[in-house]
């Protein structure tokens, strides 16, 4: 079966670091002593967090081992530990006065619950901050649905993707209820990609991998070559021979 790779998720680990500066940045508050970086990866996200909040005990969790062996690699003076943010949040006893999240709660069901979970375990006046990918609306998704309405594909990847982000008004009426004040906002990212290949293999890392999982190695190079046709319909190639990949994320920052 086929296995989102360390190298493909590795690969555009810039694009999501841009996402984390840019939430980071916006975080009001000055000296925070206690941070959590939810889903933090290869660490770049904390690697962020660290450089904004030097005197700050900061730990980054995932519920990826092999993603967290990695991370403390790269960053060894930095914290990392397992979690399960479906299950073990509620466990947490520690108070902290930042709980952040980039690129991560995508994957995660019942986002209502979860934002109540990390709100439960933030201390009065600490903040929540999220970033995540608002996949529903890309156009990739179109692409990857049309293709899977297909034969052979209807049969083996219908239901497949469930996308768990709630809409616009469901998140600002879940803030109103659980935070004393919050702000969302969405920026769409155009990324300069060298070339459709270089597209397909961030769609392998992120959007396509569910499908993928479930079909062996001959099934998945025809699925790809079918969605790289349509990608090569959808995307036109600019003057200099790049391409642009609009990327739309979320961005929620609420005060408990």
């Amino acid at each position: 079966m086929q296995r989102m790779s360390l190298k493909q998720y590795s690969q555009f680990s810039d694009a999501r670091t841009r996402a984390s500066v840019d939430l980071a940045r916006h975080i009001p508050l000055t000296s925070p002593k206690r941070i959590m970086d939810i889903g933090c990866g290869l660490g770049n996200s904390t690697d962020v967090l660290k450089k904004r909040y030097p005197n700050a005990h900061i730990i980054g969790v995932d519920n990826s081992r092999e993603v967290l062996n990695k991370a403390r690699e790269y960053y060894p003076d930095l914290t990392f530990c397992y979690l399960d943010v479906t299950k073990d949040l509620v466990s947490i006893k520690q108070k902290y006065d930042l709980l952040f999240s980039n690129t991560a709660i995508q994957w995660i069901p019942n986002h209502a619950q979860v934002l109540r979970n990390m709100i439960n375990i933030v201390n009065d006046g600490g903040v929540v901050a999220i970033q995540t990918p608002m996949q529903a609306g890309h156009p990739m998704h179109a692409i990857i649905q049309n293709v899977c309405q297909r034969e052979p594909w209807k049969e083996k990847l219908e239901g497949i993707r469930t996308f768990y982000s709630l809409k616009e008004e469901e998140y600002f009426d879940l803030l109103s209820e659980l935070s004393s004040d919050f702000t969302y906002w969405f920026t769409t990212y155009c990324h300069r990609m060298p070339n459709y290949e270089s597209i397909m293999e961030l769609l392998k890392g992120i959007g396509m991998f569910p499908y993928l999982e479930k079909l062996n190695e001959e099934e998945s190079n025809r699925f790809e070559s079918e969605i790289f046709e349509e990608v090569k319909k959808s995307f036109p190639v600019q003057k200099n021979g790049e391409i642009l990949f609009h990327f739309p994320r979320l961005f929620l920052i609420a005060v408990k």
